[in-house]
């Protein structure tokens, strides 16, 4: 597998980066894998050392995802974050941070976090790029979860990448 470099660039302008292994890429987008180096505590959601995280990004939608699953390929959880400005490169993964994430678990919850972190002085139309996201997201989280796993699923088949 090739490396690649995922870039989030906050809406308050910080770069964050992870290193993360390219699974598939495509005209449209690019889904890669990362490791979590350490337990993460998430809401209410532990992410253990070693959870697969794989990240599906798109140059052309509001969002990004992370499907994260544990070693028998189950989901743990689906995060999404609202995004734009996404690019995709041989070499790295770039997209803008819009604040607002939404966490789906297997039991069909549908949480919205850090809207409360918005700033207060938001471009209007960034606002409702960011409302009509959020609420199209949250619709039928139940397929959202299913359609995430089934595609895991594929490519972790199709890729024989083991979950240690």
């Amino acid at each position: 597998m090739n490396s690649i470099t995922e870039v989030k660039t906050t809406l308050a302008g910080e770069r964050k980066t992870f290193a993360c292994e390219l699974l598939q890429t495509s005209t449209t987008g690019a889904v890669v894998l990362y490791r979590m180096p350490a337990d993460h505590q998430l809401e209410d959601i532990l992410l253990r050392k070693g959870t697969l995280s794989l990240g599906y990004f798109w140059r052309d939608k509001p969002f990004n995802a992370y499907h994260w699953i544990d070693s028998r390929l189950d989901t743990v959880a689906l995060y999404f974050n609202v995004s734009d400005n996404t690019t995709i490169s041989a070499q790295s993964i770039a997209w803008r941070d819009l604040v607002v994430d939404i966490l789906m678990t297997p039991d069909g919850r549908c949480r919205v976090l850090d809207e409360d972190e918005l700033p207060v002085d938001i471009d209007p139309g960034l606002q409702h790029y960011i409302n009509h996201t959020r609420d199209r997201l949250c619709r039928e989280p139940l397929s959202r979860l299913a359609e995430y796993d089934k595609l895991t699923r594929q490519l972790m088949n199709h890729e024989q990448i083991h979950a240690t």
